[in-house]
């Protein structure tokens, strides 16, 4: 048990200690996609949806998310965010893909954080379309790049 850093020798959780790591600028860049019909697709992208523009209320989502990750995830340490920046891009006629960098400067990464963004910015989505499709799916939301700390940069070898 003891190579998984969230327990102890004895196998209970614990929250990593981090007193003695080196504050270092650290950025991550999380992404995922929401799969719907072209037509929910089209509305989104017009201001067509009858609960208001879904993108600007799912981008709010996700930076409020980011900020919270600490409360939902039990064992990730709050960190002072300094930057958040969530992006979406139609990639075709029937998904959208939504991209979450966030930045800080502190003891321990910033992935899980970009993650949650993601994932309830797409959550935002579904909810605020699902009376007109709720055949939509969230799809693949994984952590493109990483940089920052002691094990330096990350990049997914699919994103290069």
């Amino acid at each position: 048990m003891s190579d998984l850093t969230h327990f102890d020798e004895s196998g209970r959780s614990r929250m990593v200690d981090i007193t003695e790591k080196g504050v270092t600028a650290r950025e991550a860049l999380a992404r995922g996609s929401v799969e719907m019909q072209p037509d929910t697709l089209k509305k989104i992208l017009d201001r067509e949806m009858s609960k208001g523009d879904v993108l600007e209320v799912a981008r709010l989502a996700g930076i409020m998310a980011a900020k919270r990750t600490s409360t939902l995830i039990p064992l990730c340490h709050p960190l002072p965010i300094t930057s958040i920046e969530i992006s979406f891009e139609p990639i075709n006629d029937r998904m959208i893909r939504i991209e979450a960098l966030v930045k800080t400067v502190d003891r321990t990464g910033i992935e899980m954080e970009a993650l949650t963004a993601v994932c309830v910015a797409a959550l935002t989505i579904y909810d605020m379309c699902k009376a007109i499709d709720r055949g939509m799916t969230i799809q693949k939301v994984e952590l493109i790049r990483k940089s920052g700390g002691k094990s330096g940069l990350f990049i997914k070898k699919e994103a290069e």
